[in-house]
């Protein structure tokens, strides 16, 4: 099916463009072609930050966004319908109207890694290179999809950013604002996880659950929609390699050092880490000469 939009995001999206300042990208520029797993990864992109993904023409233009915007409706209903046939545009209108809303977290996303990885030389080396980043920008729109009740076809979208990424972010999730997930591989975040503002994720972290419960119904079955996983507060630093799991509750101003176990809440302003390292042995070992 071909999707008609019917809404006002694209006038929104087009101011949100024309309100960019450095260090934010401000003029377009011609780079290299980077391929997606899929055609709708490929569209987020360019609307979202036309400048960084050669569709400097969407700059200005209210007509050729929203028709970028219906090729992105186009491609959601289509996902969408094997799942669920009916009232296609209930689900899929609601996540274009919240496009410019979802750009402005976005941006937050951006200032957040720039600001918290000496590596980083520019806010459109963020944007295009960073898999974090790539991540949030799919799972921040899943999240919408999931909400309206898209939530299969959602977890498509967020599979598919996973196998580019390397980082797993149920469309469930709630993310805040200033979200940084850093290198990233092997990064899981849980259907019900919350995760506040400025917070940073390191490598191999996960945010899970630590036991399922049975389905009363079924003894071969594991019970649904429940409270699992943890929820993170703002000003947060997670290391590499922690594991946060059940549904407990991690305060602000925390750091959690790197290889932690927590199942037990956190409170507010406490530092969390391995206070006893394994001890090392080292020995010379000769050269073989065979």
């Amino acid at each position: 099916m071909d999707y008609s939009y019917d809404g006002d995001a694209h006038g929104d999206l087009v101011a949100s463009y024309a309100a960019d300042r450095e260090p934010f990208p401000t003029r377009p520029a011609r780079f290299p072609e980077r391929h997606a797993p899929n055609e709708e990864m490929v569209v987020l992109r360019k609307l979202l930050f036309p400048r960084c993904w050669n569709a400097g023409e969407l700059v200005g233009d209210e007509q050729q966004v929203r028709e970028r915007m219906e090729q992105l409706g186009t491609l959601f209903c289509r996902g969408i319908q094997p799942y669920s046939p009916d009232c296609l545009s209930d689900v899929v209108t609601p996540v274009l109207d919240a496009l410019p809303r979802v750009r402005e977290r976005l941006r937050t996303d951006v200032e957040a890694a720039y600001k918290g990885d000496p590596a980083a030389k520019s806010y459109t080396e963020v944007i295009r290179a960073y898999p974090g980043f790539q991540a949030i920008m799919v799972q921040r729109v899943a999240h919408r999809l999931y909400e309206t009740g898209g939530a299969v076809y959602a977890r498509e979208l967020t599979e598919a950013a996973k196998s580019l990424t390397g980082i797993d972010i149920h469309p469930g999730a709630t993310v805040g604002e200033y979200l940084f997930i850093d290198h990233g591989t092997g990064v899981v975040v849980g259907e019900t996880a919350t995760v506040g503002d400025w917070v940073r994720i390191y490598q191999d972290v996960t945010l899970g659950a630590l036991h399922f419960e049975e389905d009363e119904n079924d003894e071969h079955a594991l019970r649904k929609d429940y409270k699992r996983h943890p929820d993170i507060g703002d000003n947060v630093v997670i290391g590499a390699g922690s594991k946060i799991l059940g549904p407990i509750t991690v305060g602000d101003h925390v750091s959690i050092g790197a290889n932690t176990w927590i199942t037990d809440d956190v409170a507010d302003h406490t530092a969390v880490f391995v206070s006893n390292h394994p001890d090392q042995e080292r020995k010379h070992v000769e050269p073989d000469t065979r």
